[in-house]
């Protein structure tokens, strides 16, 4: 288990800013682990050459997964392929779960109304509690500084910030990775106190 000793948790959270390597991160801790990899990448692939950055660093994770490891990109329906992977008769049932991002499954959902919002969320998060594999859900930090311009910047930055800190509640391992180095945030902090 990639979790923190003692601990029942099975999700494991990898945050951090762009381009700090938390990508990285959960990828050496998946392959640490020992089980076979499912990774669920849930960023929107382009395809069209509307947007060469996104594509070469979609195809940089391609390229630095095993070969061993089966991929998946569920787009907007990740709840849908982690519960279709829970089930015990899925091919797939026993292999850790490696999920990539949930700023890009957010992004998916920005439309929605609050209300449902709520209710796919909550969806997520009772997924992500149910017994099973570990899983290792990489979480972009957002809000660092810069307000956002636009009303959709700042819900995607309020919605992101509350979902992680309901699923730092119940992490059993979570890594803050910046500049290239991975701090271990169980053993260097401390809850914030509910308001």
């Amino acid at each position: 288990m990639v979790g923190v000793e003692g601990t029942t948790s099975r999700l494991v959270l990898v945050s951090g800013p762009s381009r700090g390597g938390k990508s990285r991160w959960a990828e050496h801790l998946a392959a640490q682990d020992g089980r076979p990899v499912l990774y669920l990448a849930t960023g929107a692939p382009s395809g069209d050459g509307r947007d060469p950055d996104w594509e070469q660093r979609v195809e940089a994770h391609r390229r630095r997964r095993p070969v061993d490891w089966s991929c998946l990109e569920p787009g907007a329906d990740l709840q849908g392929a982690l519960e279709e992977r829970l089930q015990n008769h899925h091919p797939q049932a026993s292999h850790l779960l490696l999920v990539d991002s949930l700023g890009s499954w957010l992004a998916w959902h920005l439309e929605d109304s609050d209300t449902r919002w709520q209710q796919r969320s909550a969806q997520l998060l009772a997924t992500l509690l149910q017994p099973g594999p570990p899983v290792v859900l990489v979480v972009e930090e957002t809000g660092w500084g810069v307000v956002p311009p636009t009303a959709i910047g700042g819900l995607f930055r309020d919605r992101l910030g509350a979902l992680h800190q309901q699923l730092m509640r119940h992490a059993g391992s979570a890594w803050l990775v910046l500049g290239g180095r991975a701090l271990d945030l169980m053993q260097l902090s401390h809850p914030v106190p509910e308001a």
